[in-house]
This record gives C-alpha cells, sequence and structure tokens, in this order.
C-alpha cells in the first residue's frame, strides 16, 4: 500500500525534475512515461476495497509522520481524485506531444516543452499528494504548490495576457489559501489535532466558523461566486493546461477540501449547508448568464466550469442538510465531470490547432473536415449536461435524488433549478455545437497530430464508460451521520 502511495505521488515529482534534465527534445517522453506510472498506481489502489479509510504512515518521513501529521488517508474520495488528476494528467501529457508543435495555427507553440512538463508533472504530483493527505498540514502544503503550478503554466506564453492572467490567479486563490491557514490554526489551537475530524472536537458553532474559513478558501479556488473572475481569464493557457486546470486539477481542489471535511465523520449546522446549497445556486445561475456573451469557446468552458463545480458545491450542501445520496453524487461528479469537460476542452483545442480560432461566429461545418473533433464535442456535451447513460447523468441523478430526501419545499425547489438550469445548458451547447460543426464551411482545417485524435477518442469512451469505475467507488462513501 505504502509502495503504490508513494509511486502514484512521488513519480511525476521525479519524471518533473527528469524533463529539465533531458531538456526540450525528450520531455514529452519522460512525461508520458511518468504520468502513465502514475495512472496506473492510481488505477491499482482504487481497486482495493473502499469500505473504510485505510491510513498509514511513512517513517521514512521522519518525525512528523511519527507525529501523524504526514502519511496516507484513502477511501472512496481518494480514489476519485486520484483517478481525475492521474488519468486526466496522462491524456493531457499524451496530447500535448502533438498541440506542442509549430504547425499549431492557434499558437506556435515549439519551444519551452520543458518547461511545461516539468509544471505539468508537477501539477499531478501536487493533486496526488492532496488527494492523499491525513491532515489538514499536508494538504495545506500540496494545496499550495498547485497554486504556484497554476500560476507558471497559465504564464507559460509569456505574453502579457497570460502574465496578467497568471498573476490574477495567483493573488485571488492566494487570498482564499489565507483563510485555509487561519482555519488551519484555528483548529489546532482550539484541539490540539491537524485532523480533519479534529472540527468533531468543536461545539456547533464554532465548528461552523472555523468551516466557514476552510469555504472561503475552496469558493476561491473553485471559482465560486464572488472569486469567479479569474478563471475565464487563465483562459489564456495553453488549451490542454485550460483542460487540466480546469477540468481534473486546479479548481477540484476546493471541492475536495469541502468534501473532505464533510465526510470525516461530523456534522455541520443546518445554516452552514443552506449557505453552501444557495451560494452553489447562485453560481450556476451567474455562470449560466455570462453563457450567451461568450464568442470564444474556451471561455464558454470556463463559464461551464464554473457552473458545474456549483453542482458539486450544491450537492455538498444538500449533503449536509442530510442527504448522504447529495454527498455520493457531489463526489462522484468530481470524476464525471472531469471526462466530460476534458472531451469538450481538447476538442477545442484540435479545433484552433486546424482553424487558428476559436470564436464561434468565424466557425462553421467543420463537421466533414474533423469528424473525429465533431463527435468527441457532442459526447463531452450531452456528458455534460446529463443526457442518460453518459457521464454527468449519474452524478446529477444522485444530487437530484438526495435533494428529494429533504423534508420541506427546498428539495423540490432545488431540482427545478438544476432542471431549467441543465436544458438551458444544453440547448446553448446543442447551439454552438451545429454553429460550430454544421452548416456551410468556414475555412479550410489543416490536418491534426494523430495523437491528439486518438486522445480524443480515449476521452469520448471515457465519457461512456466511466460511471462503470465511479459510481461503484461513490457506493461506499461513508456520508456524514
Amino acid at each position: 500500500m505504502s509502495f503504490l502511495v508513494a509511486a502514484v505521488v512521488g513519480i511525476p515529482f521525479l519524471a518533473a525534475m527528469l524533463c529539465l534534465a533531458v531538456r526540450d527534445r525528450a520531455s514529452r517522453f519522460v512525461a508520458i512515461g511518468g504520468s502513465a506510472l502514475a495512472a496506473a498506481a492510481a488505477i491499482a489502489l482504487s481497486c482495493m476495497p473502499g469500505e473504510r479509510w485505510l491510513v498509514g504512515s511513512m517513517p521514512w518521513l521522519g518525525t512528523g509522520a511519527s507525529q501523524g501529521l504526514f502519511g496516507y488517508e484513502l477511501g472512496p474520495l481518494a480514489f476519485i481524485m486520484l483517478l481525475a488528476s492521474t488519468a486526466i494528467g496522462l491524456a493531457i501529457a499524451v496530447y500535448s506531444a502533438g498541440y506542442l508543435s509549430p504547425a499549431n495555427r492557434d499558437h506556435a507553440t515549439g519551444s519551452g516543452q520543458a518547461r511545461y512538463y516539468f509544471w505539468l508533472m508537477l501539477f499531478v504530483g501536487s493533486m496526488a499528494g492532496l488527494a492523499v493527505s491525513p491532515t489538514l498540514l499536508q494538504m495545506l502544503i500540496f494545496w499550495e504548490m498547485t497554486t504556484v503550478c497554476s500560476w507558471a503554466l497559465i504564464s507559460f506564453y509569456d505574453d502579457a495576457a497570460s502574465l496578467k492572467a497568471g498573476m490574477k490567479a495567483l493573488i485571488m486563490t492566494s487570498f482564499g489559501g489565507l483563510f485555509f491557514i487561519a482555519g488551519l490554526v484555528w483548529v489546532a489551537s482550539a484541539t490540539g489535532s491537524m485532523l480533519f475530524s479534529a472540527l468533531g472536537q468543536m461545539s456547533p458553532g464554532v465548528r461552523a466558523g472555523a468551516f466557514g474559513l476552510f469555504l472561503i478558501a475552496a469558493w476561491a479556488k473553485s471559482a465560486q461566486v464572488p472569486f469567479q473572475t479569474w478563471l475565464p481569464d487563465a483562459m489564456a493557457a495553453p488549451t490542454p493546461i485550460s483542460a487540466y486546470l480546469h477540468a481534473a486539477a486546479m479548481v477540484k481542489a476546493g471541492v475536495f477540501l469541502t468534501a473532505r471535511l464533510l465526510t470525516a465523520g461530523w456534522a455541520l449546522p443546518t445554516g452552514m449547508g443552506l449557505l453552501i446549497a444557495i451560494a452553489a445556486l447562485v453560481t450556476m445561475f451567474v455562470a449560466l448568464y455570462f453563457y450567451f456573451f461568450q464568442d470564444d469557446l474556451k471561455r464558454l468552458l470556463a463559464y461551464s466550469t464554473i457552473a458545474q463545480l456549483g453542482y458539486i458545491f450544491l450537492g455538498l450542501g444538500v449533503g449536509a442538510l442530510g442527504a448522504p445520496m447529495a454527498t455520493r453524487g457531489a463526489v462522484l461528479h468530481i470524476l464525471m465531470h472531469a471526462c466530460a469537460k476534458t472531451t469538450l476542452f481538447l476538442t477545442v483545442g484540435v479545433v484552433a490547432y486546424a482553424t487558428g480560432t476559436r470564436s464561434i461566429s468565424k466557425l462553421s461545418g467543420l463537421a466533414r473536415a474533423m469528424p473525429i473533433a465533431a463527435v468527441a464535442f457532442f459526447v463531452g456535451a450531452f456528458g455534460l449536461t446529463g443526457i442518460p447513460p453518459l457521464a454527468c447523468f449519474w452524478s446529477k441523478m444522485y444530487v437530484l435524488a438526495g435533494a428529494l430526501q429533504l423534508s420541506g419545499a427546498f428539495g423540490p425547489l432545488v431540482l427545478v433549478l438544476v432542471l431549467i438550469e441543465s436544458l438551458i445548458t444544453f440547448a446553448w451547447f446543442l447551439w454552438v455545437g451545429q454553429r460550430v460543426f454544421f452548416g456551410k464551411p468556414s475555412a479550410g482545417a489543416a490536418p491534426v497530430p494523430a495523437s491528439m485524435n486518438w486522445v480524443l477518442i480515449a476521452m469520448i469512451l471515457a465519457t461512456v464508460l466511466i460511471p462503470l469505475a465511479g459510481v461503484p467507488i461513490v457506493s461506499h462513501l461513508i456520508a456524514v451521520p
């Protein structure tokens, strides 16, 4: 067990160092190999029994491990996060081998590959470390590492727009990190422990206050209202990086922290659960409003990410009100959304590579020239909006079923609002897909590397089949009492 945990966390860090050593010419092979080994370790861990949390220490870490500050803690939630961060990381590494090419009509990105893969592998390792963290302190360390990695990757092109976007993301997420630190200090001083379960030793009112600090940190990291503005600007990053940061990694850290706290064996006051759910609904509809003003495909996907993260917070809030099925749906949505949204982002990357634009108004009729991209876009869109039996149908079904477990009018209200949001999102993405892929061809499409199309095919299959892996895992999730 310890060997697999060390592999899933350590191999990406080792690969990051090797990427710098071998420089641009071979760094992509190192990154692909390292991410493949990390993904294999994550799959092996997730195939182990998940009925309970498995806790272990690593004595070679020194005094911190012997005192219980560092180690690993595994369970359904950790398995979901490990699968999302490592498997998508592998897809991004393979896709990037073709994307980082001087032939890319959207961005000439033939240089700087060692730097690119260094930060990508560092990010994969940081997300894996965050997923297995047994204490608030260890999670904070990896949390801040993801902040630095996201800043470096968003700023990758070193032009004015990307540097500004990277700095904005760094400032806003670091601001949230201050609340994480404040919450950790409060819990440690009040209980003498840095375990996630330590909040259960606090009185309900004090616990709600401490949890509120962590919640603000999570909102900032996951781009929830009022912290949402950094994420659309972060689309200045290379498209594979946008896919990883905003589908499987960076923004998922905030919802993971919230889920990790809420599945630690203690309950929140009703008012706090309502706050989480209502804030999530507000975020979903604010993001939905901005769909209709986007001409850039990546910015549209960015606002969609904000809304889908709202779904996860909504499920966690409803779960905190006493609906364990909603908690399971929220955790499942971490993985389901990762597959569907990565498929959409990588489709946009293929379109931009071949045409040199991401502008909806300038694109049409691409299906004949790019059939794989067309299929991938619609599978990703249908999976994202919850068309059965694709990925997000299952997680949204759990959340809605959980909402109906609640007594009173709030559960049916959640059901109605979620259905409205889903129908509007479905209609808009269907219109965008028809606009881009059907009709009279707008411009010629250059050929794209085979590696990019093969990754699209893999992501199409993942969006269809991933529920077979995710649903059994979350069925073992221990809900809040």
